[in-house]
């Protein structure tokens, strides 16, 4: 029960950042547009947070969770294993953060080689240079996170990253009302959202009995061992970034595919986020903890429960996002500055990666089984194939496809990823396998999605004629899914794929 319900809060926060997010993405294109402006926003943003997955979620999330979860677990000094883990984070990040704001025309040219010498690479450098801070606040933001995870405490940590989305929103909407530089209130709301969140997550600390000291950092043993995994670990976590920025180096080539290419992704990361996201917080403290007692029955069974769940919420949304890309899109971003001929272009983006979304919350889920043993040389070499054939697909595919190669790359390498992780999850036993049980109701969960989608898809073909205004496609967007939901609850009832009695049962196993 408890497993579940931390599944529910991490999940319903997520859920909110997400939402929130997506009005933010809908401002963003609705006062800026697809531009040299939100493409140089869009490289500069990301710079921080493709390093804050290494740094932070990819390192400390992988590697300081199962041993600070061990300290709790043999009542050794978790706090002073904490504090200088924070201190030698913070050192270390601090010399980062100096060396790229110095070197940000460098760090732009490399992630963004196709900006050149027009407009976009001296808004790129200039945006960059004001929001990279953003990564040393958010990193230890993320430090402290765990730690409260480890301790059974997920509301705080799930809640602060809704700060982001509200102080972009805010900023934004100043802008828009005073008339001023929409593009000077975005970045500068970046690294102040980071301080937010931050103070936030120190205060819940303090409040949970975590006493972190600021203080010289010490690499004893204890660190080095930290580093020692977490090296691999930020690599492995991170693969999903080193993609995405092949991906943003392909379309910078393309004006407003860096663009397109980011509205496709937020799309899909409403659900990769609220499920795949939620449940591996979730699950990597729990089989922790489980691995540590040597409790593998108990492993196995929240393995299992995270996939049922995974597979449960994720395979539709990839289903409907396959299905429908374009009314979900031309209802959030088709507005003030963004045409009709931008949304069908990430429409299109937006299918490909709903191929590839199962697989990104898979990853999720198969990742905690190896971390859980502090096993993080594994999922980095096959992190190291997935990033070749992600690298080879987008640019040998640049020159026939275009600006798409970007996406179609992502996707068929996140399968790979996928098939490495289960293929090599065999040698944990019965704990990273599902029981026969389980995989019966995965594939009626399947059949009941890929219904749901047939009669979304002969919906829209018949409807989509009519909706010929802004209202109705602002309408007709969250019509289709609130009737996918309802269509899928009565296929799923209809073949016994979920049940009420089911999801009482995975209640009480838990």
């Amino acid at each position: 029960m408890k497993f579940f319900r931390n599944i529910m809060t991490v999940g319903f926060w997520t859920l909110m950042s997400r939402i929130l997010g997506m009005a933010r993405e809908v401002l963003l294109y609705a006062l800026i547009g697809v531009g040299p402006v939100l493409d140089a926003f869009i490289v500069a943003f990301r710079l921080p947070n493709m390093f804050r997955r290494f740094f932070a979620e990819g390192a400390f999330n992988a590697a300081f969770v199962p041993m600070y979860s061990k300290r709790l677990e043999n009542h050794e000094d978790a706090e002073r294993f904490a504090s200088d883990a924070f201190s030698g984070l913070a050192f270390v990040l601090m010399i980062l953060t100096a060396v790229a704001m110095i070197f940000m025309p460098t760090l732009v040219w490399v992630t963004a080689s196709g900006f050149g010498s027009d407009a976009r690479f001296e808004l790129a450098v200039n945006y960059g240079r004001v929001m990279f801070p953003y990564i040393l606040l958010i990193s230890l933001a993320a430090l402290l996170s765990g730690a409260l995870n480890a301790r059974g405490r997920f509301a705080m940590a799930s809640a602060a990253p809704v700060f982001l989305n509200i102080l972009v929103i805010a900023a934004l909407s100043f802008a828009w009302i005073l008339d001023a530089d929409r593009a000077f209130y975005l970045v500068w709301s970046i690294p102040l959202a980071g301080f937010v969140q931050l103070t936030l997550l120190w205060w819940d600390s303090t409040k949970a009995g975590i006493h972190i000291s600021i203080k010289r950092p010490d690499f004893g043993p204890d660190m080095r061992q930290l580093v020692k995994v977490a090296i691999p670990a930020a690599l492995a976590n991170g693969v999903v970034q080193i993609n995405i920025l092949v991906g943003t180096i392909v379309a910078s080539f393309f004006p407003g595919a860096v663009s397109w290419l980011y509205g496709a992704d937020r799309l899909y990361q409403l659900p990769l986020g609220v499920v795949g996201i939620a449940v591996g917080i979730v699950l990597l403290p729990e089989l922790s903890k489980k691995v540590q007692s040597g409790d593998k029955d108990g492993a196995r069974r929240a393995f299992t429960n995270a996939s049922e769940i995974s597979f449960a919420l994720s395979f539709p949304a990839a289903v409907a996002l396959f299905v429908i890309p374009l009314p979900l899109v031309s209802a959030l971003f088709e507005h003030g500055a963004t045409e009709r001929s931008d949304a069908i272009a990430m429409a299109q983006a937006c299918a490909i990666y709903a191929i590839g979304l199962p697989a990104f919350i898979l990853q999720k889920v198969l990742q905690p089984l190896y971390f859980a043993q502090e096993d993080t040389k594994t999922p980095f070499r096959f992190a190291l194939y997935a990033m070749v054939v992600n690298a080879v697909l987008a640019l040998g595919l640049m020159e026939g496809l275009g600006w798409i190669a970007p996406a179609i790359a992502t996707t068929v390498s996140s399968w790979v990823m996928v098939g490495l992780l289960a293929l090599g999850a065999r040698e944990f036993g019965d704990m990273g396998r599902l029981s026969a049980q389980g995989r019966a109701r995965m594939i009626r969960i399947g059949i009941a999605a890929l219904a749901m989608g047939g009669a979304l898809w002969l919906i829209d073909m018949q409807v989509a004629l009519y909706i010929d205004t802004t209202l109705l496609r602002i309408l007709y967007g969250p019509a289709l899914v609130i009737t996918g939901v309802i269509l899928y609850v009565i296929f799923a009832r209809a073949i016994g794929a979920l049940t009420p009695e089911d999801i009482k049962r995975a209640m009480r196993r838990n």
